[in-house]
């Protein structure tokens, strides 16, 4: 059976006061201070409010931008682009297809032996699921793209 994914009243009241801030108010956390910018464990980082699978660690590099950065996400289909202009700039704002959250924003000065984007995400609007729980919790069907540490 397909898994579905959805935004609902129980995950929005679930959310902390940070996640809601970012998630429902495209916020953005302070840099250097997120939950996730140093995780090296193996696994895959879905939504925090419906869930859908997002990136893979095995994507996740350290840009020094002071939020995780990952160099593509592990759906394409569960990422929307859209074009934001707030705050003086022309930037493309990252958004989850299912769960309508703010994520952040992708640019174009990742490395380019690997596509050359840099999606720079707040560790609030994730939740990481361990390579070991992946089954578990019903994202097998990754276990491919995610490596195990050694």
């Amino acid at each position: 059976m397909a898994r579905t994914y959805g935004k609902s009243d129980e995950a929005i009241a679930a959310l902390t006061p940070e996640q809601f801030r970012v998630t429902q108010q495209s916020g953005t956390e302070r840099p250097g201070t997120g939950a996730y910018l140093d995780n090296k464990e193996a696994g895959i980082y879905v939504d925090i409010v419906s869930g859908e699978p997002l990136f893979a660690s095995s994507d996740k590099y350290e840009s020094g931008c002071g939020w995780p950065s990952f160099t593509k996400p592990i759906e394409p289909a569960h990422v929307n682009e859209l074009r934001d202009t707030t705050h003086g700039m022309i930037r493309t704002e990252v958004r989850s297809a299912h769960g309508d959250s703010h994520l952040g924003h992708v640019f174009p000065d990742g490395p380019t032996d690997r596509g050359g984007l840099r999606y720079c995400i707040n560790s609030a609007s994730l939740r990481f699921v361990h390579r070991d729980d992946m089954v578990a919790q019903g994202y097998g069907d990754y276990l491919n793209q995610v490596e195990e540490v050694a």
